[in-house]
């Protein structure tokens, strides 16, 4: 039971995980990233719709991409009912933005919401730091997790996990009393969402990928946390992109390394407003009068760039009645 309880725990912190090896992924996996969507926008200069759906859909993404043209046009026009707000018929950039966040944030809102139930299934105000560790190591006290460096298949270090959650749990408790309320743990669980969380995310992306521990991160240990390559393999050219990315942008004063500054400048995106871009985008796409403003007709007529769908037979099947 313990082993399963430490793997969830895992799992919940594998924001930070080694990033799979894809040329357009650019250490997607390690940016706080403040875009609605996963996806990348454009690939190799190609517009990618995947991008517009998720992020207009958020988790129901992949449920729409199940479904029929004639169910995704049904679903979505609840959808735009929902959205006007004022119920004035229209589907304004304000209203599009206010569902592209909302969107973005109920994956947060429904894990923290399981997340709470399982570790305070007796639906305390608060989490102390102590019943966290009781359920998540067991019989296990903080010092023996301390000093038990490896998991019994060296698959995971019980050190470094213990000090990535005691980290976290300290900074999301902002009043100090080493328990958390419910919204201080969705913090906890999702620190890359939060801004007075970054410095923590900074500190455990230079652990992850430093492996020599001296406190910042080389070329090679840049490289090696998305790619490794066979001996004499000939090199990706998005490899070759990277490290010119590292060169050029991502070191900052040119000495070999990147420090806490550089790499909080990397993983921390520039001030900008992606779901205000995205809304706007899909006004442009859709606003067949140049109002800008959809009215449901026209959302409703470019259903494909909103929600997508495949012509099959298996979309009754992912319904989601609470939805619709």
């Amino acid at each position: 039971m313990r082993g399963l309880m430490l793997l969830q725990i895992l799992i919940v912190f594998s924001v930070l995980a080694t990033a799979i090896p894809k040329p357009e992924n650019e250490h997607k996996s390690r940016v706080i990233n403040k875009e609605p969507s996963e996806q990348e926008h454009y690939v190799h200069s190609q517009h990618n719709p995947a991008y517009d759906h998720e992020a207009f859909l958020g988790e129901e993404a992949k449920t729409f991409d199940q479904l029929t043209p004639e169910e995704s046009m049904r679903r979505l026009g609840i959808l735009v009912d929902k959205m006007d707000k004022d119920k004035d018929g229209y589907v304004n950039g304000e209203e599009l933005k206010d569902w592209i966040l909302y969107t973005q944030q109920r994956y947060i809102r429904n894990d923290s919401e399981r997340q709470w139930k399982y570790h305070n299934p007796e639906e305390k105000e608060k989490l102390p730091w102590t019943e966290y560790m009781a359920m998540v190591y067991g019989d296990m006290d903080e010092h023996e997790a301390e000093n038990r460096e490896k998991s019994k298949d060296n698959s995971y270090s019980y050190k470094d996990m213990l000090k990535k959650e005691r980290r976290r749990w300290t900074s999301a408790d902002l009043d100090g009393d080493d328990s958390l309320t419910k919204e201080e743990f969705a913090v906890f669980l999702h620190a890359d969402q939060f801004d007075h969380m970054k410095d923590v995310i900074v500190i455990e992306t230079i652990e992850d990928i430093d492996t020599d521990g001296d406190g910042k991160i080389s070329q090679s240990e840049y490289i090696g946390d998305m790619y490794d390559g066979a001996e004499g393999e000939e090199e990706p050219e998005w490899v070759k992109n990277e490290k010119e990315q590292f060169s050029m942008y991502r070191d900052k004063d040119g000495d070999g390394f990147l420090d806490a500054e550089e790499v909080k400048t990397w993983i921390v995106p520039a001030d900008f407003d992606h779901a205000e871009a995205e809304s706007r985008h899909l006004i442009f796409e859709a606003d067949t009068d140049a109002d800008q403003k959809l009215t449901k007709e026209e959302i409703l007529e470019k259903y494909d760039l909103f929600v997508g769908s495949q012509a099959t037979d298996f979309g009754e099947a992912f319904a989601r009645h609470d939805e619709f």
